[in-house]
């Protein structure tokens, strides 16, 4: 007979479709030690040619004024090549749990979102921890979107339409950057897409989440040294800003809508989904989805029915709203 203080396992739960690539998915092992070799192994992996598989979209590399004197940020910015009025536009931030990757890393979801919706989509290559903790990525992501908002008419974006977004830590960073928004309400957010979320420094505390998470991708070993490294200090002290977790805000009226992903083998599984029901019951507008079978990253493994899923969801949710507030032509 089993014990009953064995150790619990969410393997047997994994998605049969994606089992054999989660298997041979090396852990991160983050610390000081290892990351620069592992950002480094991220650079130099092979990336599919966006331009061939997405034409009706140009990509351009720009430079936008940093945050109040910081340095410049760089974006990647996706663009219909065949539009005649003004679209909305999203500003998206990479995942990486604060302390690596790029915005190269998205650019298929870029030219896709861009693709289906119209958008253009502006990816926000911000500063990684420890090299620079909160608040400075933030700033980066508000720093690119005051630059859209403020260049709406050069760029042609319908400034009712601007949207935030990210996955992992870019999906805690565009939360926190909703938040931002609204706190300086200098300029309107108005949809959050955010794909399995990091919202809660506390989940890298003793406080765990259930024991069927964080099996798989992002274990809890890399989750406290990636907040460790964000926030310049332990994580799940009583002095967190809600600009670095978002889940710490105390108060989410007039927040945008939303739009919530996550595995449910995830070890952000928690704290998105009552991240979803704060808003939920605030009555802002919050569409959830949770996805058994699903580690962090679920959707790695193209053609999967977790990832065609996946984008069905998220670029039909951003779709609609975009089409919903459409603004409305001046009368003559």
């Amino acid at each position: 007979m089993m014990s009953s203080t064995a150790p619990k396992s969410s393997h047997h739960l994994l998605d049969p479709e994606i089992a054999p690539v989660l298997a041979a998915f090396p852990p991160f092992q983050l610390s000081s030690r290892t990351l620069q070799a592992i950002r480094d192994q991220m650079r130099a992996r092979p990336t599919p040619d966006g331009d061939a598989l997405f034409p009706a979209v140009a990509r351009t590399e720009r430079h936008v004024p940093g945050f109040d004197g910081a340095p410049e940020v760089r974006v990647l910015h996706y663009e219909p090549r065949e539009r005649t009025a003004e679209v909305p536009a999203l500003i998206w931030h990479h995942g990486g749990g604060y302390v690596i990757g790029s915005a190269e890393d998205d650019d298929l979801l870029c030219r896709q979102i861009a693709t289906e919706t119209s958008a253009i989509v502006v990816s926000v290559d911000y500063r990684l921890a420890p090299e620079c903790p909160a608040p400075g990525p933030l700033h980066d992501g508000y720093a690119v979107l005051r630059w859209v908002a403020g260049n709406a008419g050069d760029l042609g974006v319908d400034p009712a339409r601007i949207a935030v977004g990210g996955q992992s830590a870019g999906g805690g960073l565009a939360a926190a950057l909703a938040i931002l928004a609204r706190d300086k309400g200098e300029i309107p957010v108005s949809f959050q897409l955010l794909i399995y979320p990091m919202l809660d420094d506390r989940t890298a505390t003793t406080a765990a989440p259930h024991a069927r998470t964080g099996d798989f991708v992002w274990h809890a070993s890399d989750n406290i040294y990636g907040w460790t490294s964000y926030l310049g200090h332990d994580p799940g002290g009583d002095d967190v800003s809600p600009y670095a977790a978002p889940a710490r805000v105390p108060d989410i009226t007039g927040l945008p809508p939303a739009f919530i992903c996550v595995g449910a083998l995830d070890l952000f599984v928690g704290e998105d989904i009552t991240y979803a029901k704060r808003l939920l019951e605030q009555g802002i507008p919050t569409e959830l989805h949770v996805h058994p079978g699903g580690p962090h990253g679920y959707n790695m493994v193209p053609g999967s029915r977790l990832a065609t899923t996946h984008v069905r969801d998220l670029i039909g949710a951003i779709g609609r709203h975009f089409a919903d507030i459409r603004t409305p032509a001046p009368v003559r």
